[in-house]
């Protein structure tokens, strides 16, 4: 049976609506909503998804699943890392400011393979050839931030990544920044658990009340 969302949520409904879904799949009792036939016809014309999920490419945090959702419900966009080219702004910008969505979520996880290529080029003095090189120069400053705090252990590290991509979306996208500016949309970092597959709230830009 479909289940399809009001037709407009607030930043914290839409949060709520997504932790609720991940609750579920930590339990084992996934619902799979909207994914079925009517659903598939209901999107077809145009789509309207309630929260933007930016996360990491990593094979294991495929989105509909860790958040039990379906066809229409999340916009998502993955990068190694979740570094933040102009391609990944703009495909945020798009979702906030055309699909009107209210939420956008910064997914990162423990055992990232980005931050640790980071880590290991930064003590050994030797980094990746090709374009992985990119992505670790680009994760490079949330781990120099993470270690002049005197951070070390990775949950801690990999969480300091998180809120550092938040700021990064805020400071570069003046239309992700008005948005939430203007009350229409937060940003929350959320981390993920692999043993477990649950997301805790790391951060969040936004909202307004503290989320528990």
């Amino acid at each position: 049976m479909s289940d399809s969302m009001p037709s407009a949520l607030t930043p914290s409904e839409a949060l709520d609506l997504l932790l609720a879904g991940n609750d579920r799949f930590t339990a084992g009792t996934p619902e799979h909503p909207n994914q079925d036939a009517l659903r598939r016809a209901e999107t077809a014309p145009l789509q309207k998804p309630f929260a933007v999920l930016f996360g990491c490419s990593d094979s294991r945090l495929a989105a509909e699943i860790i958040f039990d959702r379906g066809l229409g419900d999340l916009f998502v966009v993955r990068t190694a890392g979740h570094v933040a080219g102009a391609e990944v702004l703009g495909s945020i910008e798009y979702a906030v400011s055309v699909l009107d969505c209210p939420l956008v979520v910064v997914l990162g996880h423990d055992s990232c393979g980005a931050v640790a290529a980071t880590r290991a080029a930064l003590s050994d003095g030797v980094s990746a050839t090709g374009y992985v090189r990119d992505v670790i120069e680009r994760v490079t400053s949330s781990v120099l931030a993470a270690q002049a705090a005197g951070l070390t252990g990775d949950d801690d590290i990999i969480a300091e990544h998180i809120r550092h991509t938040v700021d990064l979306l805020l400071d570069r996208s003046r239309v992700l920044a008005d948005q939430v500016a203007t009350g229409r949309t937060a940003v929350v970092g959320l981390s993920y658990r692999l043993a477990d597959g649950s997301a805790r709230l790391v951060t969040a830009r936004g909202l307004p009340t503290p989320v528990a």
